[in-house]
């Protein structure tokens, strides 16, 4: 019969070989995750010192040396979202503005969270008039922070760009909620009502504009075309003529000025204003079209061949300088009728 004895201490030496493979294999388990684990930290710390060191060039003004120092923390660490972040800042500065909107996008990639990252991704979009683009940012920053008052704003203002004027209200309503005494809030506001041909809700957005901020021209003229549009050519006269007094050499000013003489029959007034347009800015071919319908009108009324021959110069000038201008066939015909 096998020794009972001389078994079990068999089984037992056995067991304690197996038990000291298992400890010999856990202690190699762990020096490998410590080394792969010191190997990660210290890659991540270079690429730490890599942006600190960018950072302290970009306050010393050494953008070349900062985005070399950035370019190579991200080579060391392609999860670098504040790498990414401050070349969008400096290539912003820089006005490299295709490189910097890369940055951002990569930026928002790796931290979908960061409200700053996606509030400049819309600024630079918005510079380079890709609204479309800006639009997606700044809605991105909007709900990152619904109380932000620039960011919905600026949304607001790529919205009203590229005509989608539904949402741009919305926008803009929120920014008046946030804040409703900023004169520029309520300005975008009415640009939006106006768009929408709700002129009555426009004249009272811009009108409130003027009671934060009396006196702005841009805001002044905005209100005035309301009034224009909506039949109220007496106070849009009046708001006009006062923009004129604050800023002599307001073209536009002139222009709707002129415009404003027609609809209330003073020809002489309605030339005399255009001509002022024209003459701070040749270029202008509505002036140039409402001075010859002034002439016109001038010409049929005295029966003045003289006049209606510079009338017809006036929208051959029109034309030339933007033929495809709104209504131009309608021009054209008036120009073969009086041609005759």
């Amino acid at each position: 019969m096998p020794d009972i004895a001389s078994s079990k201490e068999n089984k037992n030496q056995k067991a304690k070989g197996h038990y000291f493979l298992l400890f010999a294999s856990f202690l190699s388990v762990c020096n490998l995750l410590f080394f792969a684990g010191c190997a990660q930290n210290h890659t991540r710390n270079s690429a730490i010192d890599l942006y600190v060191d960018a950072v302290t060039l970009h306050e010393l003004d050494d953008n070349e040396k900062a985005i070399e120092k950035l370019n190579r923390a991200v080579q060391v660490n392609e999860q670098f979202s504040l790498a990414y972040s401050m070349l969008g800042e400096i290539y912003q500065q820089m006005q490299d503005y295709q490189r910097s909107a890369a940055s951002y996008e990569k930026a928002t990639e790796l931290n979908p969270w960061s409200f700053e990252d996606y509030f400049s991704l819309g600024g630079v979009y918005q510079i380079v008039k890709k609204f479309a683009q800006a639009v997606t940012a700044y809605a991105k920053a909007c709900e990152l922070k619904p109380d932000h008052l620039q960011a919905h704003l600026n949304a607001a203002k790529c919205c009203y760009q590229i005509e989608d004027y539904n949402q741009a209200l919305v926008y803009g309503q929120r920014a008046g909620q946030i804040d409703p005494n900023v004169s520029e809030v309520q300005k975008v506001l009415g640009d939006i009502y106006e768009s929408q041909k709700d002129y009555d809700q426009a004249i009272r957005s811009y009108k409130r504009a003027l009671e934060i901020d009396s006196n702005n021209p841009a805001v002044m003229t905005a209100l005035a075309v309301s009034y224009l549009k909506s039949g109220h050519n007496e106070p849009a006269k009046e708001l006009l003529s006062s923009v004129i007094q604050i800023q002599p050499d307001s073209n536009e000013a002139y222009q709707y000025l002129g415009y404003c003489y027609l609809q209330l029959g003073d020809t002489d007034k309605s030339i005399e204003s255009y001509s002022k347009a024209i003459q701070i800015n040749d270029k202008d071919w509505q002036a140039l079209r409402g001075l010859g319908v002034a002439y016109m009108l001038r010409a049929i009324n005295n029966k003045d061949e003289t006049l209606k021959a510079r009338a017809i110069e006036q929208w051959h000038l029109s034309l030339d300088i933007k033929p495809d201008q709104p209504r131009s066939e309608r021009l054209l015909k008036l120009i073969q009728k009086y041609s005759q």
